[in-house]
């Protein structure tokens, strides 16, 4: 998604094919295979279970690409009857993710962005922000911080935003006061590629639209009946991710301050900057007006004109082809969106499976069984909990989604959690766990990678951000939940 780092996506391609990681991931699908189907369990929900696992396990150790791990699992289910091609009622059929209209809605939200970044609008945005605030280093993150907010719901990838948008300028800034990595890292970079990795990760819990794993979780939400809407997303994450829009960066540069506190250089850089891109272009425009159409049909257009969420971007996207903005070769040539629309269905058809043949009841009726005792406020603080650290295990958001969520959504619900409250909290997790490790998703390996940070300082502090999140997000957050009605 950006011409200065690549994405998850494209990392896994280029990365090919990996025989030890395929080696490891078809053991781990025989070891379950040939082990006895449980009493209490169907042989094909059994079966299911194990090429799943296999696939989540191929895609952890990087067998190869995401898209050609899907590829090979949606053929095995394929083959095995699984899954066949024309379902009967009992039946998931193996082609029936391909018509989620969750799966086009990010696809389409995929290729909007291209435009943010091809039109330059996102960096224009950016830099008017750090130009107004950035005489100071704290309004520096608080302009990144705005402008992400700003630019989030249209652009839902991690890495276009906060590696193809902010990592540049953070760099820049960084530049400007001979900040390199070592000794005068912490003059400016360190602080800015973690409260980059930081702002990034609230502002992709705030948007349904605002990462790919996001919409999945809306999907995987519905299996148990829980319809989660754009607007139902927004409105839970806006109290506490505007507080730790505030908070958090604020407590980064208390906990690791930078040495520089004042940056007038920065400001003037930007105002140079936005000098030499000129005034706002007649593509700038329609791109923006496109923009504010579509967060109003996202918003209301379900409820005030039954305009679902994928109708709404395909009109942004139709509106952008007619004024010649984006034309087809750019939609075609758009390989990482058409990667993801790929893998989420399969991902999704087969979630769909394990949910429809029983082996999500199955797991969830265990993992409830081993915290029953405990009241549901206490034992959906335990799920929460174990589900977000887990994520030191996963270098990719859709894996850990892929694998867990709908499992500890139904324990959840199982133990008395209120359902709208169980599948948004676990949600806003998935997502807020993207800022743990440099390798869990996101613009992390390329502002890890910029040298400014040792393993140990990104760990440590993002471990003690990590705890300060969850306070605000469970505890302001759930308040204002209750407040909404959810539990």
């Amino acid at each position: 998604m950006s011409e200065n780092v690549l994405s998850q996506s494209q990392v896994e391609v280029k990365m090919g094919f990996n025989p030890k990681g395929l080696g490891i991931a078809v053991l781990v699908g025989l070891l379950i295979w040939v082990i006895p189907t449980p009493a209490d369990l169907s042989v094909r929900a059994w079966n299911m279970l194990a090429l799943f696992v296999a696939t989540i396990v191929a895609i952890v150790a990087k067998a190869m690409s995401m898209g050609a791990a899907t590829l090979v699992a949606l053929v095995i289910s394929g083959l095995t009857g699984l899954t066949p091609i024309k379902a009967k009622a009992d039946d998931v059929a193996m082609l029936s993710g391909f018509a989620n209209g969750t799966i086009w809605l990010i696809g389409i939200a995929m290729f909007l962005s291209r435009a943010v970044i091809k039109t330059g609008l996102g960096k224009r945005i950016a830099l008017f922000f750090v130009e107004k605030l950035g005489n100071r280093m704290m309004g520096v993150a608080y302009g990144i911080a705005i402008a992400d907010l700003i630019i989030a719901p249209g652009i839902p990838s991690a890495s276009a935003r906060g590696g193809g948008i902010m990592y540049p300028i953070m760099q820049s800034i960084a530049d400007a006061y001979d900040s390199k990595p070592g000794p005068t890292a912490k003059r400016a970079g360190a602080f800015l590629a973690l409260v980059v990795s930081q702002i990034d990760t609230i502002v992709c819990t705030m948007f349904l639209t605002a990462m790919a794993g996001n919409p999945l979780i809306a999907e995987l939400a519905a299996s148990q009946g829980i319809q989660i809407s754009w607007m139902t997303w927004f409105l839970g994450a806006i109290v506490p991710g505007v507080a730790c829009l505030f908070i958090l960066p604020y407590l980064l540069y208390l906990i690791y301050p930078p040495e520089l506190k004042h940056t007038p250089k920065m400001a003037e850089m930007a105002k140079e900057e936005l000098k030499h891109m000129g005034k706002m272009s007649k593509a700038e425009w329609i791109l923006a007006l496109d923009f504010i159409l579509l967060l109003f049909l996202w918003t209301v257009g379900d409820l005030a004109f039954g305009i679902s969420a994928t109708v709404s971007a395909f009109i942004g996207l139709t509106i952008l082809l007619l004024s010649n903005i984006m034309t087809w070769k750019n939609i075609v040539s758009e390989t990482t969106a058409w990667d993801t629309m790929f893998w989420f269905s399969v991902l999704v058809m087969m979630a769909t499976a394990l949910n429809k043949y029983g082996a999500i009841a199955w797991i969830s009726t265990h993992i409830s069984e081993s915290i029953g005792s405990f009241s549901w406020p206490v034992a959906f603080t335990i799920l929460v909990l174990v589900y977000f650290y887990t994520r030191y295990f996963f270098a990719s958001a859709m894996a850990h989604i892929s694998a867990m969520y709908l499992a500890f959504l139904a324990a959840a619900i199982a133990v008395g959690t209120p359902p709208m409250l169980a599948a948004v909290g676990l949600g806003y997790t998935s997502t807020l766990s993207m800022s743990l490790t440099q390798y869990a998703g996101g613009p992390g390996p390329a502002l890890f990678g910029s040298g400014y940070n040792s393993a140990g300082q990104w760990w440590s502090v993002s471990f003690i951000m990590s705890i300060f999140s969850l306070i605000i997000w469970f505890g302001l957050g759930g308040a204002w939940m209750k407040l909404l009605g959810w539990w």
